[in-house]
């Protein structure tokens, strides 16, 4: 059974396994270290889980161009699963491509529903914050994101071109008629 975890430096091994999947490149949704963060050593994983965690504390500064979050890993028996972070509100950014929530499933879990299930959860968390409803995007091209979101009550608004390229906007209504987990 999967779990949402807060981002820990116990899964150092397992997440570095799920980014060699991804390749070196990639970014990944709703885990993406930043260039300056250190993820090999032990230390610098265990800092950098540690800077996640804080993004969700509101009575701390972010960084320029950054906004407060919260980050979960999705994990089943010890092992890396993906992650998906739920921003508190938009930035001008954001509000253009990235949304309120971002997620990304290691290539090895897919297709076993673990983004819908762990979206679902998110939505809930959401709602807890008092959000009425959150933006969500993906890449044209992206059917099984199109899939996910649409199964969690998204409404496309748009396609339109943003500063990383053409995204797909959904919104969902967390309101008493939104979807329910």
């Amino acid at each position: 059974m999967p779990e949402l975890l807060s981002p820990t430096p116990d899964l150092h091994r397992s997440w570095t396994a799920a980014r060699r999947e991804w390749g070196p490149d990639a970014h990944l949704d709703g885990a993406g270290p930043g260039y300056e963060d250190d993820v090999e050593s032990p230390e610098g994983f265990a800092a950098w889980t540690e800077k996640l965690r804080g993004y969700a504390d509101r009575s701390r500064p972010v960084g320029h161009g950054s906004v407060h979050a919260t980050h979960w890993w999705i994990a089943e028996g010890g092992t890396y699963l993906g992650a998906i972070d739920l921003r508190h509100y938009l930035n001008g950014f954001l509000l253009d491509a990235g949304g309120h929530i971002g997620y990304g499933i290691r290539p090895s879990a897919r297709r076993r529903g673990l983004a819908t299930w762990a979206l679902s959860e998110v939505l809930h968390e959401a709602r807890i914050l008092g959000m009425d409803r959150v933006l969500l995007t993906c890449d044209p091209d992206n059917e099984p994101s199109v899939r996910t979101i649409e199964r969690c009550g998204g409404v496309l608004e748009d396609v339109r071109e943003t500063l990383v390229g053409p995204k797909r906007r959904y919104w969902i209504d967390l309101g008493a008629a939104g979807p329910r987990r």
